[in-house]
């Protein structure tokens, strides 16, 4: 029988889906569960369950959840668990406790790591020994760049040779193409947004603070000085984004100059018109999806210097890298880039060969299948008589003895 893989995350679950038809593909039967609409997978064949992963929410809540993550896997009987995005990482080892293979992936440290707020530097001890303690019932751990890989070894919160570098979680460069060209055109695009000479710098991803958004707002006016048919495009939700929401009243002062569109199912039209992809993020990243977006549309990349950002752009080659938070920098390279144009164009060209090359979905998912194998293997030469969901459900039933008790 081909071993029955459940991918777990949160609500952006569905940005994997091409990842879990080439897993299909390579003879696992895959089923997803996250927080967000399972919709997006249903013309795919792709089983889906919803859970709430609150990104909000704290503290006892998350009992709830890791009863309700527990619970379903009882019921899916998977014989081999992976797992994104950080409170999946955290309730799903827990949750199962060593009776299914669970293989974590750190996509960034976000915001906890990446803040200088009180809270966020309260939270860091309580992160790691979460982290620590899911370790324990976790098979392995990959890491999406080398700089959480060696956060993680330094301070032991991954076993002694559980730990495998996979960069990205990969992109289907043809299928971008494909999207793109079946999308209108870049002058069609520019023509609907009332853009049609100007000097396009475009931004994805969540409108937050963190993401760098006031940054790049504060940018603007020192950008239009040099630069006064420059305009500035953000895609991306804001109003899903909570407390770390950048105001919507904030993005408007900088009207008609900035334009934020919302969340768009149209992304890779909407870089074919761009001339430069700002990406000013003082989150830790993993390796974010939209540099390699923006690398295959041939788009110059500024970006922050951080985790994740450094492992797409090498600085003065593709792209530039500057210091987060700082404006200054950030609006000269942009202004760098506009000025520029057949080295903007190098730049990007550039970008195009290293994501196709070093960031392909094959070859990610490649390594994925072999560690899955590995583990797999490993699991049944330890304990060939036993199921990994029927010791589930036995340890579940004995749980449960001992809440009665109590």
């Amino acid at each position: 029988m081909n071993p029955h893989l459940v991918c777990v995350g949160g609500e952006d679950h569905l940005l994997r889906t091409p990842f879990l038809l080439s897993l299909r593909e390579r003879g696992f039967r895959v089923t997803a569960v996250s927080s967000g609409d399972g919709a997006a997978f249903a013309p795919h064949g792709i089983a889906h369950h919803r859970l709430n992963f609150d990104r909000f929410a704290s503290g006892s809540a998350e009992w709830g959840t890791l009863r309700a993550v527990r619970k379903l896997l009882l019921e899916i009987r998977p014989d081999i668990v992976q797992s994104f995005d950080t409170k999946p990482n955290l309730l799903t080892p827990l949750a199962v406790r060593g009776q299914v293979p669970v293989i974590r992936t750190i996509n960034g440290l976000g915001w906890t790591f990446s803040s200088l707020e009180p809270r966020a530097l309260a939270l860091r001890p309580i992160f790691c020994c979460l982290q620590g303690l899911a370790s324990f019932w976790t098979a392995a751990t990959i890491f999406q760049n080398r700089d959480d890989q060696a956060f993680f070894e330094r301070y032991r919160l991954v076993g002694r040779g559980k730990g495998r570098l996979i960069r990205s979680s990969g992109i289907d460069a043809d299928a971008f193409a494909t999207a793109r060209d079946r999308g209108p055109s870049a002058t069609a695009m520019r023509e609907e947004l009332g853009l049609q000479s100007a000097e396009i710098v475009i931004f994805v991803g969540r409108l937050t603070r963190q993401k760098g958004i006031p940054s790049l707002l504060e940018a603007v006016p020192r950008v239009l000085r040099e630069r006064p048919n420059a305009r500035f495009v953000l895609v991306g939700p804001w109003q899903s984004e909570g407390p770390f929401a950048v105001d919507k009243a904030d993005i408007d002062r900088y009207a008609p100059h900035v334009i934020a569109l919302g969340p768009r199912r149209d992304v890779p039209a909407l870089l074919g018109m761009a001339d430069l992809f700002a990406f000013p993020t003082q989150y830790r990243e993993g390796v974010p999806r939209v540099l390699l977006e923006a690398g295959l549309a041939g788009l110059p990349i500024v970006a922050s210097r951080m985790p994740g950002c450094n492992d797409v752009v090498e600085d003065g080659w593709n792209g530039y890298l500057v210091p987060p938070r700082d404006v200054e920098a950030l609006s000269s390279r942009i202004i760098e880039v506009l000025s520029d144009r057949p080295r903007a164009k190098l730049m990007g060209g550039r970008s195009i060969g290293l994501v196709r090359e070093q960031f392909a979905l094959s070859r990610v998912v490649d390594q994925y299948c072999d560690l899955y194998e590995s583990v797999l293997d490993g699991r049944t030469r330890g304990n060939p008589s036993r199921s990994a969901p029927a010791v589930l459900m036995m340890q579940d039933k004995g749980s449960r003895r001992l809440e009665a008790r109590q």
